[in-house]
């Protein structure tokens, strides 16, 4: 495995429907042991999971790492917070911009990078329903257009 190849160990699709993303940041993730097996194997959820900034350290709340089969006793809590690691500068720019109206962190992905797990968090802002509405409409109409155009060119 290269040093720059990327492996997705799990995404968060809804993120895309419930947030305008601003911007992104790759963090690091602080795991144990059998942990860290348990997500190669590809055993990790983020669907419900969110982001915190306490007392200058990032944490990630309600990311569910399955316990690995083997591990027995050495197993932690699937649920219990884990630190993310990023630069001082990054979680300085990162308070600074959620301290503006309506401004979150929520994580969009957990990947591999090379040997290495990194999760991908965003500066997020909230949709409101007619923002969702208009998204759904404006897929709809792309769909019916590809349709269209696939239809004419056969």
């Amino acid at each position: 495995m290269s040093k720059d190849s990327i492996r997705l160990i799990a995404n968060n699709k809804k993120a895309w429907h419930d947030y305008f993303i601003e911007e992104k940041y790759e963090a690091g993730i602080e795991l144990h042991g059998t942990e860290v097996k348990s997500m190669r194997m590809g055993h990790c959820s983020i669907k419900e999971s969110f982001i915190r900034v306490e007392k200058g350290e990032v944490f990630i709340y309600g990311m569910h790492v399955s316990p690995y089969e083997k591990g027995n006793i050495f197993n932690k809590d699937p649920l219990r917070v884990r630190k993310l690691l990023l630069h001082r500068s990054e979680i300085r720019k990162m308070i600074g911009k959620m301290s503006q109206k309506g401004y979150t962190l929520i994580p969009l992905q957990v990947y591999l990078k090379g040997s290495l797990i990194k999760v991908e968090i965003a500066l997020a802002k909230g949709k409101k329903l007619y923002d969702k509405r208009e998204d759904i409409a404006k897929k709809d109409q792309r769909r019916a257009a590809e349709r269209d155009f696939k239809v004419r060119n056969l």
